[in-house]
């Protein structure tokens, strides 16, 4: 575990430096692409209801642990949509960085779950294989 830990903080500080290196007009076009994608996410009225968990990843399109946590996003929505909302900040870009602070994240990703009520009930630094991400969810009921 704490070799899996020690590979996640070295591919974040990474991805730091990598990240330096992205042009502002990709920034911008990532952030075109993730608010779309937020967008999409957004329920009904009537479908808010059954809402249990807010599952919100902050992190980069850019880092790698980043996007190793992508597909666990999609496979958790398709899986658990009707109960999970799953949101996505990139917190590399103009538009996110104000999630790093409200959410007050030191490293990328971060996951943070919220219950229905909007509370956070956890939170989760670093890669999170999906085993353990379902286990989360289950503290608040979800199947």
């Amino acid at each position: 575990m704490k070799h899996l830990m020690k590979k996640t903080i070295i591919l974040c500080a990474l991805c730091t430096i990598s990240s330096a290196g992205c042009s502002k007009k990709e920034a911008q076009s990532q952030e075109s692409n993730i608010a779309a994608t937020q967008q999409d996410t957004t329920s009904s009225t009537e479908e808010e209801k059954n809402i249990k968990v807010t599952f919100i990843e902050l992190g980069s399109v850019t880092c790698i642990p980043c996007k190793m946590m992508q597909p666990i996003m999609d496979e958790i929505e398709k899986e658990y949509g009707d109960q999970v909302r799953v949101v996505f900040h990139d917190v590399w870009t103009e538009a996110g960085r104000p999630y790093a602070e409200q959410y007050r994240i030191h490293a990328i990703p971060t996951q943070i779950f919220l219950d229905k009520d909007g509370n956070e009930y956890s939170r989760h630094t670093g890669f999170f294989p999906k085993e353990e991400l379902v286990k989360v969810l289950k503290q608040q009921d979800v199947k």
